[in-house]
Order: C-alpha cells, then structure tokens, then sequence
C-alpha cells in the first residue's frame, strides 16, 4: 500500500502538478483508454468463466478455520506479501518474489538495459535487505498476533509490516542487520498491533473497508517508530543525511532511445513519457506498495493471482470478485499516470499507485462490484489519492520515510469517500 520514492530528497515531489498539457497528451490519453478497455474485457471474460471454475486450492473460509494447520499457515503467510493489492494467495506472493528477484538480478549485473524495467527499490541496491527486513516483520507478526484469525473467524491485517515500517527503516538508514531487525522489530510491536486495534474496534463497528484500519496502522506506527529510531544508540545516521547532494534540476526529456542502448538505473525525469512508458508505470505500480515499483514484480503478481482465480475463484479478493478489483485498478492506474505526469517528469516519481491499492478496490468490494462502483472509485481515486499523499509526504521530516504520505491519503480517502456513495442511486452495500 504503501510504497515511495527514495529517502534522498535532493528533488522535492510537486504537491499539485500544474505544468500545461505537453504535445502528445492526447496519444496518452488514448493509450490510458485502451490500457482500460483491454482490461475491461479481459475481466468480463473471467467473471463470466467464474461459474464453471473448479475449487481446487481451498476456499478463503477453509483457510481461515485451518489457520493453525502448518500448511494452511504457511500459505497464509506467503499471500500476505500481496495483501496490500487485495489478491491475497500464496501463488501471488510467490510470483511476486520471484520477479522481484529476477529484477534484482537484471539491475546487478547492470547490463539489463530495458529489460529491467524500472529500477527495484528505486536503484539502491537495498532490495535484499528490504525485503528481508519485511518478511521477518510479517513471518513475526503472524506468529505473535495470528491468534486474532481463528479468534475472530474473519480477515485480520497481519500483513501489514510488510509493505510498511520494516522496508522504509532500511530505506531511511541503508543496509545491515542491526537496521533490517530493528524495522522487523517495530513491525510487529507497533505496525500489526495498531492495525489490529483500528480494524477491529473502528472499522467493524462503523462498518468503514478494512484498509482503513490497515493503512492507520502503518502511518501511525511509522511516526512512532522513525521517531524511536532517532534514539537507538545502533542506528546509523540516516542515508540523505550521511551524503547531502545540492538541489539539480530536472532534465529535459530526451528522445527515445535505440532499442540496443543501456538504460539507467531508474527510469525517471528524463525518460521519454509516450505511450509505452505509460503502459509500463501503470505496470509497475502494482508492486509499489511493497515498494519494488517493478514490472517483472507486477508481472509475477498478476499471473500468479490469475492462476489462483482459475483454480479457485472465490479466492483473490476473498470474495470472487477479482475482475471487477482487476478492472479498477487498472482503470484507476491508467488515469492516475496520464493526469499526474508532470509530477513524474518534475520530480522523478510520483505516488500514483496510491489509489490501485486502496479507493479504487475498496469502493468494489464495498458496493459488489457494479460498474459504477469500478468506475466512480477508480476516476475519485485517481484525481483524489495521489495529490494529497505528495503534499502530506514532501512536509515529513528527512529521517521519516515519506511513504507516510501515501498511507494517509489512503486512510482519508478511503474513511470519507467510499461510506458517502452509499448516499448515491445506484450504490447499494454488499
């Protein structure tokens, strides 16, 4: 959910992007559309192949009541890499890894060109110790607060660490293990427990979407925790502070290059924004919560889910209404990319992933997945998210990772928006 820029702040993210339509706008727009009408169609294929689909993997209650059994533990465990996306199963979060891991591959021997998409972890090098940091986080976090699952018979935000606190420590203060195990260790003592606490006696009670409770967690453990980190005599001095870098100004965008010319790093301020480009940050931004911001990532994710719905329908989602998630997000991607590019070009990232992992799938699950509910909370999402997690995140301290941002603006839209559309014709609750 969560996922962000890089600590170093030497180029401040613009709050509200106000440069004027650049030639070639239209073209994007265009590319956004068939991105979404593409996917549209794909989702209206799965819903209507959903009735004839085997149960092969057990179904989400099942896995819930066994929670306790080794294996279903252990699958419980593994999805929650990929919670955060609402395509909970253990082949997502399987997928997931191994095209992170592919991507990390590509970028360290530094000779992948396009092939590496965009850079994991931003181009630090800190993949590893990110990842690591956030399943020792998530693996601790289930094994001390897990009981909540059988106990209340229902989803329990256990995967929380995961995209959060424990991979923005290491991002903040670099690798280590005295870095990687304090952020696991203020995962599951402050992350999950917050969590808890919000979902269970704030969002049940008032009906409010999960995410709500969960993304409280997270911004709410992570000032506690960079807070706590500030004071820990084993901390290093945080990475923008050991190397200042004066303040520089974007580039100017460059032509295409040749397809056998390397690429950088991190495709960012100077890359050429066309039509490709949008295709694959909409991509990508279905693994920045995790913070990767990766195709091959995103790529292992998606087809590991859409193996999982095959398999079992009522599975993604928790509910069998991955497609209509799918369409969303999607559509919530496309928009977000194309309207907020400018933010892209000027500053080198930007945070519209925020609505693909939190208004845009709330809204369908909340209302059952009707058109309106995939197209209003996607356009909402879209227009909504993304400013206000760049204004809240740019005014955090240096040594506090601005993911903290994203999380809010994703509690705020979230906890306003989705309840009000219950007002609307049309926008009957599940």
């Amino acid at each position: 959910m969560e996922d962000t820029r890089p600590a170093d702040r030497t180029t401040a993210i613009p709050d509200v992007p106000t440069a004027p339509p650049r030639p070639g706008s239209g073209r994007l727009w265009l590319t956004a559309a068939v991105i979404a009408g593409a996917t549209a169609l794909v989702a209206y294929g799965l819903s209507a192949l959903r009735p004839s689909l085997p149960s092969v993997l057990p179904d989400y209650g099942d896995w819930i009541g066994g929670y306790y059994r080794i294996g279903s533990f252990l699958r419980w465990i593994v999805a929650d890499g990929t919670e955060s996306e609402y395509a909970k199963t253990e082949l997502s979060g399987l997928g997931m890894i191994l095209g992170a891991w592919l991507a990390h591959c590509i970028q360290q021997r530094r000779k992948g060109g396009r092939w590496q998409g965009f850079a994991i972890s931003y181009g630090t090098g800190l993949w590893p110790w990110g990842a690591g940091s956030a399943a020792m986080g998530m693996i601790a976090s289930n094994l001390a607060w897990g009981w909540t699952v059988p106990a209340t018979g229902a989803w329990q935000p256990t995967f929380a660490p995961f995209v959060s606190v424990p991979p923005a420590v290491v991002l903040v203060y670099g690798a280590g293990w005295a870095v990687s195990l304090t952020g696991a260790a203020l995962g599951v003592l402050l992350t999950t427990p917050v969590a808890l606490l919000a979902v269970n006696y704030v969002c049940v009670p008032l009906g409010l979407p999960g995410v709500v409770g969960a993304t409280t967690g997270m911004w709410a453990s992570a000032l506690i925790g960079f807070a706590v980190c500030r004071v820990l005599p084993w901390m290093p001095r945080p990475l923008a502070a050991e190397e200042p870098r004066p303040e520089r100004e974007p580039e100017e965008p460059r032509p295409e290059r040749e397809k056998d010319s390397p690429a950088p790093a991190a495709e960012h301020a100077g890359e050429r924004q066309g039509p490709v480009w949008v295709a694959r940050r909409v991509l990508a931004d279905f693994s920045e919560a995790q913070f990767y911001g990766n195709e091959w990532a995103s790529v292992g994710l998606l087809l590991g889910t859409l193996f999982a719905f095959l398999l079992n329908p009522m599975l993604p989602a928790a509910g069998g209404l991955w497609p209509q998630v799918l369409a969303s997000q999607v559509l919530t991607g496309a928009v977000a990319v194309v309207l907020w590019r400018s933010g892209w070009s000027k500053a080198g990232w930007y945070p519209s992933f925020v609505p693909v992992v939190s208004v845009a799938p709330a809204t369908v699950l909340a209302y059952g997945g009707s058109v309106q509910s995939v197209v209003v909370g996607a356009v909402f999402g879209a227009v909504a998210a993304p400013p206000l997690a760049a204004a809240i995140g740019n005014r955090m301290p240096a040594h506090f990772h601005p993911f903290i941002g994203n999380v809010v603006s994703m509690t705020v839209c979230c906890a306003t928006f989705v309840p009000l559309l219950a007002l609307l014709p049309g926008f009957t609750t599940s």
